[in-house]
C-alpha cells in the first residue's frame, strides 16, 4: 500500500472532508470525488447500495483518485472484511455498544495476529500486490466503531481500547436520539454537544482516529475545531436537491 492511502493523511493530521453515497452509482461517485471530495462513505446500512453495487462503487472512488470507506449493516462484520477485500480502505460499523462488539468487528477487520480476516484480497490480487497488501493490511485499513447510544459513550474509553479498533465515527442524530430517550433529534442540542466533545477528547487521548457526519457548512467547521479529523460533509441526495434548487432559484426570472 502506498503513502497515498487514507490512514497516512489522517496519521499526518491532514483534514478529511469526504461525502456520503446513498445512491448506486458508480459515475455519480467518481463524480463527486473529482468535484474535490478527497474520501466517499458508501452506506450499506441505510443507503441504497448493495454488495454487488459495492464493487463498481469502489473502483469509481479509487480510479478517480479518491478513498473509499464503507459502513455496513448493524451487525454484519462480515461484510467489513469483503469490502476490504474489494478496495475499501476503511469501514465504519455502526451501533457499537460495547467493547466486546467492538473485538468481533476488530476481529473480521484484520489479519492474523490482531485479527481473523481471512485472506483473499480481490482488488489487491487483481494488481499483484498481495503479499504486500497483507504485511501492510492492518496498519494501513480502518476499522471505526460508531458511537451513537447512551452504552457506547459509557463503554468508550473500552471500546476505544480494543486491539484493531482504529478509531471511532459519531453518528449525531442516532445519539441524539438515544441521548433523549427517543424525544428528540436535535445534533445541537446541548447533551449531544457535549457527548460529541466528549468522544473527540477521548479518542484523540487514545490517538485513534475521530471521525463524524457533519451535515452542514457550519457543523463541520465545529466538529474540525473539536479536533476530529474525518468529517463528512454531505450526502449525494441532499447535495443534489440542494443544487436543483439554486438552479432554479437563479433561474426564476429566466
Amino acid at each position: 500500500m502506498t503513502a497515498s492511502t487514507l490512514r497516512t493523511a489522517l496519521d499526518a493530521d491532514t483534514p478529511i472532508k469526504a461525502g456520503w453515497l446513498t445512491l448506486p452509482e458508480p459515475m455519480l461517485a467518481a463524480t463527486m470525488v473529482a468535484a474535490g471530495f478527497e474520501a466517499l462513505v458508501l452506506d450499506l446500512q441505510h443507503g441504497m447500495i448493495t454488495p454487488k453495487d459495492a464493487i463498481a462503487i469502489i473502483d469509481a472512488i479509487i480510479g478517480a483518485g479518491g478513498h473509499a470507506v464503507a459502513r455496513v449493516p448493524v451487525g454484519s462484520f462480515e461484510m467489513a472484511s469483503r469490502l476490504l477485500d474489494w478496495g475499501a480502505e476503511a469501514v465504519i460499523a455502526p451501533m457499537i455498544e460495547t467493547a466486546e462488539e467492538a473485538r468481533i468487528f476488530a476481529g473480521f477487520a484484520k489479519y492474523p495476529p490482531l485479527g481473523t480476516r481471512s485472506w483473499g484480497p480481490v482488488r489487491p490480487l487483481r494488481h499483484g500486490t498481495a503479499e504486500a497488501y497483507r504485511l501492510a493490511a492492518n496498519d494501513q485499513t480502518l476499522a471505526l466503531a460508531m458511537i451513537e447510544t447512551r452504552a457506547a459513550l459509557d463503554n468508550l474509553d473500552e471500546i476505544l481500547a480494543v486491539p484493531g479498533i482504529d478509531g471511532v465515527y459519531v453518528g449525531p442524530s442516532d445519539l441524539s436520539i438515544a441521548l433523549s430517550g427517543g424525544d428528540s433529534l436535535d445534533v445541537d442540542r446541548a447533551d449531544n454537544v457535549a457527548a460529541i466533545e466528549l468522544v473527540a477528547r477521548r479518542a484523540r487521548a487514545a490517538s485513534k482516529v475521530a471521525a463524524i457526519y457533519g451535515g452542514s457548512p457550519a457543523h463541520v467547521r465545529r466538529y474540525r475545531a473539536l479536533g476530529y479529523d474525518f468529517v463528512n460533509v454531505s450526502q449525494d441526495v441532499a447535495l443534489l436537491a440542494g443544487a436543483v434548487r439554486k438552479a432554479l432559484a437563479e433561474s426564476a426570472d429566466a
